[in-house]
């Protein structure tokens, strides 16, 4: 198998070295493969025993070989003696044309081939040429020498891959995301109570397979774990929640399943089986969306909270058309419960509808609609503006709630290291009972809770792969509410709380980055009683 793998690549890479002399170019500049392999060649020397000029080009038909060429005697003989190599189809041999000592070696050994067989055979052949192959494969003998050992090496770098592979069909990724985090000032309770002040360690781990059947499908499996802690129960508000929060004790789980196909040349559909979230299908358009691994560090810096409206089982599709995108999807939180009042279409939902258009390469605009039942909270913010699990730590029972939001983005990438982008949303909700407490009762009721923010992106700062950034604004707050809560509880968000963030993320290397940054929050959980709650994080991640 070596040998006609040699013979075959000899073929292919002795035209590229007969193209240099001919043009009598040095310079180390090898052809692509797969343009060499569009040119015709001689027949191998198998076929040679029946025609073994048949498929030759005479030297005098290549319209760009002159008779007066230097090289022209030399391509005449090798052509028309010994069928080494032939031209272009359009009749050209393009002789200009570079090559590397490797590929010179390479078409070398074809010419010598052919004339050991033709000598062996007792076939006439000229002392000249021979004495001129000698002398070039002396100049050439280590890169001679070196092909048959190329070759073997990667003939056994391919079996091991084809015996190792995970998967002809699967590629397998990986992600680590640790950090070191911690509050070092901020109250909570109406500034009652100080905010525990732990420096902490946590990390979150992903496990991604691609599996693609025809090409152009993708079945996606997500494998997680982690421990890093959600800072809301601690900080009394959702505001300082870290992008990367996995509170997981460190439980692998399979926490994302779906499978996208395209059903027509612009439409492409996705069935989400489990943990199915609404930027899986939907274009967030935030330069600092990262996941959590990459960009920005909190939650609400990672992408507006309109995408938290909805998570779980459900179909969506993307369809693209120019310029103009369409998003659309539905998540049931509950898809796989078959209890009552659960399941795809009887519990909670959420429904997005996002249309997106670049007015140029760099300017994007969005607007984007969403509807859902019982998944008013996203877990950023005020607790108010997580109102199911403000009814539920306050008075015992979460609310059932159905909202519309409405929500709108752009960005806007004003040079090759600077990002301009923002959103901003309203979310009008609804109770859809009251709750019965011991003497008293909370009817039902509306709320009105927005939130905006500008974000600033800085790509490949001082480096490729580096990122800066800045977030201003804030999360959401309820402004208004016909809520009537006992014991004086405020129904609104008294205050107002701005969400500041930066950090810097360093680009070790492709695989590594190191992410330093802080985030302040003046009256945190929208309360002036409470001061600013400030928080450090360093955040590392590897990937592979």
């Amino acid at each position: 198998m070596r040998t006609r793998m040699l013979k075959k690549l000899s073929l292919v890479w002795g035209l590229g070295a007969l193209m240099a002399i001919a043009g009598g170019e040095g310079e180390a500049l090898a052809e692509p493969v797969d343009k060499i392999e569009r040119l015709q060649f001689g027949q191998s020397l198998e076929d040679m025993d029946s025609n073994p000029m048949g498929q030759i080009t005479n030297v005098s038909e290549l319209r760009d070989v002159q008779p007066t060429a230097w090289a022209y005697e030399a391509l005449k003989s090798l052509v028309e003696r010994y069928g080494c190599i032939v031209g272009y189809p359009d009749r050209t041999f393009r002789g200009d044309r570079a090559l590397s000592r490797w590929e010179f070696a390479a078409g070398l050994n074809a010419c010598m081939n052919v004339m050991e067989r033709l000598i062996q055979e007792n076939v006439a052949v000229l002392r000249e040429d021979v004495d001129k192959l000698k002398r070039l494969a002396q100049e050439f003998q280590g890169e001679l020498a070196a092909l048959g050992t190329r070759i073997d090496n990667l003939e056994v770098r391919t079996a091991y891959l084809e015996d190792h592979q995970f998967s002809t069909t699967t590629k397998l990724s990986g992600q680590v995301v640790t950090a070191l985090s911690g509050i070092v000032s901020g109250d909570k309770n109406n500034g009652t109570e100080s905010i525990t002040r732990n420096t902490t360690l946590g990390y979150r781990t992903r496990l991604e397979l691609n599996t693609s059947f025809r090409g152009d499908d993708d079945l996606f499996i997500r494998l997680s774990s982690g421990n890093l802690e959600d800072y809301g129960p601690i900080a009394g508000t959702f505001q300082p929640v870290l992008g990367a929060t996995e509170p997981e004790d460190g439980n692998l789980s399979n926490s994302v399943l779906y499978y996208t196909f395209p059903a027509t040349e612009n439409i492409r559909l996705w069935a989400l089986g489990a943990g199915g979230a609404f930027d899986d299908f939907t274009n967030t358009i935030n330069v600092l969306d990262g996941d959590g691994a990459f960009g920005a560090l909190t939650a609400f810096g990672t992408r507006s909270p309109i995408y938290f409206l909805g998570e779980g089982t459900g179909a969506a599709l993307q369809g693209t058309w120019d310029r103009l995108q369409l998003s659309l999807g539905y998540l049931a939180p509950a898809g796989n419960d078959p209890s009552q009042g659960e399941g795809l279409f009887n519990g909670s939902f959420g429904t997005i509808a996002q249309l997106n258009y670049d007015f140029s390469d760099n300017l994007t605009l969005a607007l984007t609609y969403g509807y859902g039942y019982n998944t008013l909270d996203t877990s950023t913010g005020s607790q108010r503006s997580n109102f199911r699990y403000f009814t539920e730590t306050t008075f015992g029972e979460a609310a059932k709630t159905s909202h519309n939001a409405y929500g709108a983005a752009f960005s806007w990438q004003l040079s090759d290291h600077f990002v301009l982008g923002g959103w901003g949303g309203l979310t009008k909700a609804r109770t859809l009972n009251s709750i019965d407490l011991v003497d008293a009762s909370i009817g039902r009721g509306s709320l009105d809770i927005w939130n905006w923010a500008v974000t600033l992106a800085f790509p490949d700062i001082i480096k490729e792969g580096n990122m800066a950034g800045i977030i201003v604004g804030m999360q959401p707050w309820v402004s208004s509410s016909s809520i009537v809560f006992p014991d004086d509880v405020a129904s609104t968000d008294i205050d107002s709380s701005l969400h500041l963030e930066g950090f810097f993320e360093w680009a070790v290397n492709d695989n590594l980055s190191i992410t330093p940054g802080i985030v302040v929050v003046p009256n945190a959980d929208y309360n002036n009683a409470n001061g600013t709650l400030v928080m450090g994080v360093i955040r590392t991640t590897f990937s592979f």
